[in-house]
This record gives C-alpha cells, sequence and structure tokens, in this order.
C-alpha cells in the first residue's frame, strides 16, 4: 500500500564538515513521483538515505504514512529493514549466483513471507518490469538494462509503502537510458507507487517526475511540476540547471509588477520578468535558454512584448538535427539553438535577434 512521506526540517552535518542536507522539507503524496535534481555534492542523495534510514540526520523528522521513522530529538530512529521500503540503487546489485526468480525471491523470504504466496508475488512483479520469460535465466546472462530491471522487481515485490531510486539509470548506455526511463515512469504509475528519485539528469527528472525539486549545497531551491520548473525558476541557479545557459547582465531601471526594464551594458533595454524583490537601480542577470533565441532576417515588427536587437553570427556549431549559434547582441555573446537539420545563417550575418520577454528572467546579480 503506498504511504504519503513527509520530510520536515531535514538536516544532516557530517563529522568536520558544513551541512550535507540542511533544513530541507517537501511532501510526496500517496502514488506521487518526485525527483531530486542537483549536481554532485548538492544533497540529494544524503536525504533519500536519511529517508531509507542509511544515514542517521542531525535533526528533523520523517514520516511516512501518519507514522513517525526518524526524529533524533525524541529518539526516533527506526532501522532500515522495518520501514518497508523498496530500494533501486545506481549499481544494479543483483546476485550473480542466482537466477532471476531467486533474485526477486529473496526478499520475501528474508520478511519471512509464506511460500505459497511467493509465486504468485514473484510472477506479478516480473509481468510488470517485462522479464517473464527470463525467470529462471542466471542474471549473469542479461543485459544490463535488463539486470536493472530485475532489481526494480525485487524492490517492488514485498509491496513497499515507498520506492526510492538513487540514480538507477546513469551505468546504462545513452539509448538504453532513454527506453528504460519511459519505462520506469510507466511501471511505478500502474502499481501506485510512491517515489522519491534521486538523478543529476534534466531529461530524466522532467520524464519521471510529477514534480522536481532541485537542490544546491544541501538547500531545496524550488519544487514544482516539470512545466512550472521550466518557465518560472525560482533563482539564478534553478533556471542555469534546467538549461537557461545564457546570463545577460544589466541594471534595471523600471518595474512594474512582474514585468520589468533591464539596461545592457550596450545600452540596449530588455522587458523581462522579474523574480523576487529586486528594485531599480540594482545590478541584474537576465537567463534565458538557447532554444527561446530567435533569429529573424526582417524588421517585421514582432508580436507581443519581445525584445529584438541587431545581431552578428560570430561561430556556428552544426550537430545534424539542430545547429547552435553563437551570436554578439546587446554588448555580449549568447547562444540561440534552432531545431532541424538545415543551417540556414552563416558565420557574419547580421541578423535581427528576437528575445521573447516572457521568458526572459531578471534575478539579481
Amino acid at each position: 500500500m503506498s504511504a504519503e512521506l513527509r520530510v520536515d526540517t531535514l538536516r544532516k552535518v557530517f563529522p568536520g564538515g558544513k551541512a550535507a542536507v540542511n533544513d530541507v522539507s517537501f511532501t510526496v503524496a500517496a502514488g506521487e513521483i518526485v525527483v531530486l535534481l542537483g549536481p554532485s555534492g548538492c544533497g540529494k542523495t544524503t536525504t533519500l538515505r536519511c529517508v531509507a534510514g542509511l544515514e542517521h540526520p542531525t535533526s528533523g523528522r520523517i514520516v511516512i504514512g501518519g507514522t513517525t521513522y526518524t526524529d533524533p530529538g525524541s529518539g526516533v530512529l527506526v532501522p532500515p529493514r522495518s520501514r518497508n521500503l523498496g530500494m533501486v540503487f545506481q549499481s544494479y546489485a543483483v546476485w550473480p549466483h542466482m537466477t532471476v526468480r531467486q533474485n526477486v525471491a529473496y526478499p520475501l523470504k528474508a520478511r519471512g513471507v509464506p511460500r505459497s504466496q511467493h509465486a504468485a508475488m514473484i510472477e506479478t512483479a516480473l509481468t510488470l518490469v517485462e522479464l517473464s520469460d527470463y525467470a529462471d535465466r542466471p542474471v549473469t546472462q542479461l543485459s544490463g538494462g535488463q539486470m536493472q530491471r530485475v532489481a526494480l522487481a525485487r524492490s517492488m515485490v514485498y509491496e513497499p509503502q515507498i520506492l526510492l531510486l538513487d540514480e538507477p539509470l546513469s551505468n546504462l548506455d545513452a539509448q538504453l537510458r532513454l527506453r528504460l526511463r519511459d519505462d520506469l515512469r510507466r511501471i511505478i504509475k500502474r502499481v501506485g507507487l510512491t517515489a522519491l528519485y534521486v538523478t543529476h539528469d534534466q531529461q530524466e527528472a522532467v520524464v519521471l517526475g510529477d514534480r522536481i525539486g532541485v537542490m544546491r549545497d544541501g538547500k531545496l531551491l524550488q519544487l514544482a511540476s516539470p512545466d512550472a520548473l521550466y518557465n518560472s525558476p525560482a533563482d539564478l541557479f534553478v533556471a542555469g540547471f534546467t538549461g537557461a545557459s545564457n546570463v545577460i547582465a544589466g541594471v534595471m531601471t523600471a518595474r512594474d509588477g512582474a514585468m520589468g526594464a533591464v539596461r545592457t551594458a550596450s545600452g540596449d533595454t530588455l522587458a523581462v520578468r522579474v523574480a523576487g524583490t529586486v528594485t531599480p537601480g540594482a545590478a541584474v542577470s537576465v537567463a534565458l535558454r538557447p532554444d527561446n533565441v530567435l533569429l529573424v532576417t526582417d524588421e517585421t515588427p514582432a508580436s507581443g512584448d519581445q525584445n529584438r536587437f541587431a545581431g552578428k553570427i560570430v561561430a556556428r556549431h552544426y550537430q545534424g538535427t539542430q545547429t547552435v549559434y553563437q551570436v554578439a547582441v546587446c554588448g555580449q555573446t549568447i547562444e540561440a539553438l534552432e531545431v532541424g537539420s538545415a543551417i540556414r545563417h552563416a558565420v557574419e550575418d547580421q541578423v535581427i535577434v528576437a528575445l521573447p520577454a516572457e521568458v526572459c528572467w531578471g534575478y539579481a546579480a
């Protein structure tokens, strides 16, 4: 039976170090998939391990299905084996001397599930991961993707309250990773499991998560649906980590509600969406994604509140299905990405650069 997971002001400080997890709070509803996303060392895996009971937090509470499993302040620390959680690791962690069936059966034996129930439970789990035909095959004869499916079946066979997944696709090759990430969401949703998933891969997070939490230096910066995260990043780090790699420096000259005007080093003025409490006169960094930079060839007035400036192509990188242009505009160089196999512009071409205001985010520098 899936359960709600609640993490309240979780903090973990390792001896002699700073806080690896620093006052992190979030809730995962029953049946929801939440992905913790961030670079190495941001605290996402430590958070996951605290939920699993593999790490002892310094303070905070972890509540699963209304029962407190971790609360150092009250002396509560339920061991991992008593939490009824499933876990899939980065490594496959399958037993090489066993068959697929024996691997999946192992947690049932360890939990004392009556042997009469094993066959049906194992078959259900293997059917979910599409490995029924491989049940009696030694795991050493499987591909990497199949071994990870065995690990997933083993973690779900005993019907855990919550499924924890720690970068389970990172050891697979690129094409297999793409196929398995789609299957993972389908499998988890079909069972209706509550899942907490850790990754550093933005695309993986978007495909798998109902909500995504971006972490940095032990802090949870933003937790939102994928579209909200990508279209309304909370700060410059979240914007950059989710692909807004262009940053234009300037000074805010005016603000009207959520919109503002930013003067760049070249003297051009950008209309931008403003995050936080930035006020006129403040230094601002404007972030936007390369795929939101539009290259046009005429001066036809743009619809809406597009910013339009004269620019020049200074470099070009053809990538087969897309082309990345380096464009000099507003006194600096930014990237523009155009999808398609055709190359539209040559180096030294003069272009008009359109920067839609609704996808230009201004943050305090």
